[in-house]
């Protein structure tokens, strides 16, 4: 997958990034890295600010600091192509929209119902193929099950290729059969076409099992590292100790 420099991208920069709500500090001097063929995974208390950082560097909010992308030759890139896979989708079940339909919208000038589309259908069967649910192309969205739907929405993100793909609490609701098989989809990825990807996950056993590097977030970075290391940290267990409390009182 080449840049615009022809170098392709190394690493994702996020530097010192801060946001406020009015007088409320949302985000604190938050810095790391993300790297290619890596997936980190971005974990902290409700309210830590993981969806504002997920926000920041999707260039959805105004924030301090700044977010850059390197290429592996070492210049910096003006912009890559970033993939994003929501927690839920909102749409109206009872819509007769397929699949198909709904990876077309919004790539084509045509209304859906009135092309034929031979390159971008072929394009989106390989896709379909790689997450593992070409067989759904033409089922009607409303009836898939939730890792179905998620695997879709995976399919809809990887739709131009992206060199940085982020998951927010991606199979949040779905079983733990539906959990296995998106995150054997998303190890192939990370393997074969070597994008950078950032997760958003409550679910500790999934970041254990699946993350190469972690980040802690409570406003600010308070441990980085494998996910042994930030797991037996001091500050790990102090941010997940005081929930549970907060849980028992």
């Amino acid at each position: 997958m080449a840049s615009e420099n022809g170098c392709g991208l190394c690493k994702i920069k996020v530097d010192r990034i801060g946001v406020k709500k009015g007088t409320d500090v949302l985000l604190s001097d938050v810095s790391f890295e993300l790297h290619c063929g890596e997936l980190t995974a971005l974990i902290g208390v409700n309210g830590a600010g993981k969806t504002t950082l997920v926000k920041s560097i999707l260039g959805e909010i105004k924030h301090q600091g700044t977010v850059s992308f390197e290429s592996h030759c070492g210049e910096k890139l003006s912009k890559i192509t970033i993939g994003y896979v929501p927690q839920h989708l909102d749409f109206d079940r009872s819509a007769p929209i397929s699949v198909e339909d709904f990876l077309m919208i919004g790539r084509t000038v045509s209304p859906v119902c009135f092309i034929k589309k031979k390159k971008i259908s072929r394009e989106l069967d390989e896709i379909l193929e790689t997450v593992g649910c070409k067989d759904l192309k033409e089922k009607r969205l409303g009836d898939l099950s939730g890792g179905e739907l998620q695997r879709v929405m995976l399919a809809n993100a990887l739709y131009p290729t992206p060199e940085l793909l982020i998951l927010d609490e991606p199979v949040s609701g779905v079983d733990a059969s539906g959990s296995e098989k998106f995150y054997e989809v998303i190890s192939d990825l990370k393997q074969h076409y070597h994008m950078a990807i950032a997760m958003v996950s409550h679910d500790l056993g999934i970041v254990r099992d699946y993350a190469d590097n972690v980040v802690l977030i409570n406003k600010s970075v308070l441990k980085s590292g494998n996910a042994k290391s930030v797991f037996s940290s001091d500050e790990f267990s102090q941010s997940f100790y005081s929930l549970s409390k907060e849980a028992e009182e």
